[in-house]
């Protein structure tokens, strides 16, 4: 390493945490000059994150966000050379901090995630009428072996709250939040759409299904998976998630 590369990586050190000793050579003036520094550089984070986690700071109120928000950057400093990736793993931070409040954290995820989609890589979605056409000559082990590209930045979870309702009761500060606890688990999509970030609640089979397509799986192993687990009705819902993400526009390609 570098003399160079040495002294700011000690720098970088003493910035990151109160109680490491200076950098050798480093007087009391230096010292007051790092923590103003050090002050103004987690501010500036802190605004990050509150510009990225709105909603969130509007749950669980100004002062426990900030207190949140300062123990994930100690915790879990940045190490990318954008501000907007330092809110990274904070939903993990918010389900470690707020255990018995789990909405916090899947309102977390939720917020990241549509900030992942929005700053995603731009991607034209195949319209039903372009897969129509593709697969319109399909025999059956084409569609049984039939595999999907999904669009950049698409994010899914499992979730136990009602996220629509409690993001929609959180539009505006001094809002009381709705957090209403789901009678059976289900799942939240997250994708772009044109240059807004969207997002739906399915089941949670269908959840796990495109997380299976979105890791490699083919559409007839999907169809045999959802068969397995709910007979009958499972055909019909390999058919109704299949027509939403191509409606919705979260398909990007046939594989």
């Amino acid at each position: 390493m570098s003399a160079l590369a040495a002294r700011q990586t000690a720098f970088m050190e003493s910035l990151l945490d109160d109680e490491r000793a200076l950098p050798d050579g480093w007087t009391q003036r230096h010292a007051a000059g790092l923590d103003i520094y050090r002050n103004n550089y987690r501010s500036a984070l802190v605004e990050a994150l509150r510009a990225t986690f709105e909603r969130t700071e509007r749950l669980v109120g100004e002062d426990t966000f900030a207190r949140a928000a300062a123990h994930h950057l100690i915790m879990h400093p940045p190490s990318s050379w954008t501000l907007d990736l330092a809110g990274a793993g904070f939903a993990e931070t918010c389900q470690y901090l707020f255990p018995s409040d789990p909405e916090v954290a899947e309102l977390a995820w939720l917020e990241w995630s549509m900030h992942l989609a929005f700053v995603a890589c731009d991607a034209r979605p195949l319209t039903s009428e372009g897969f129509l056409e593709s697969a319109g000559d399909f025999d059956e082990e084409d569609w049984a072996e039939l595999r999907l590209a999904f669009k950049p930045g698409l994010k899914l979870r499992d979730t136990a709250h009602d996220l629509k309702r409690l993001w929609s009761s959180l539009d505006i500060a001094g809002k009381l939040p709705e957090i209403v606890r789901l009678t059976e688990p289900s799942s939240n999509i997250v994708w772009r759409e044109g240059e807004r970030p969207v997002f739906i609640t399915v089941s949670q089979a269908e959840g796990r299904a495109l997380t299976a397509m979105m890791d490699g799986a083919s559409y007839g192993e999907v169809c045999e998976a959802l068969v397995a687990q709910q007979g009958a009705e499972g055909i019909a819902l390999a058919g109704t998630m299949l027509r939403r993400w191509l409606c919705e526009g979260m398909v990007e390609a046939i594989a």
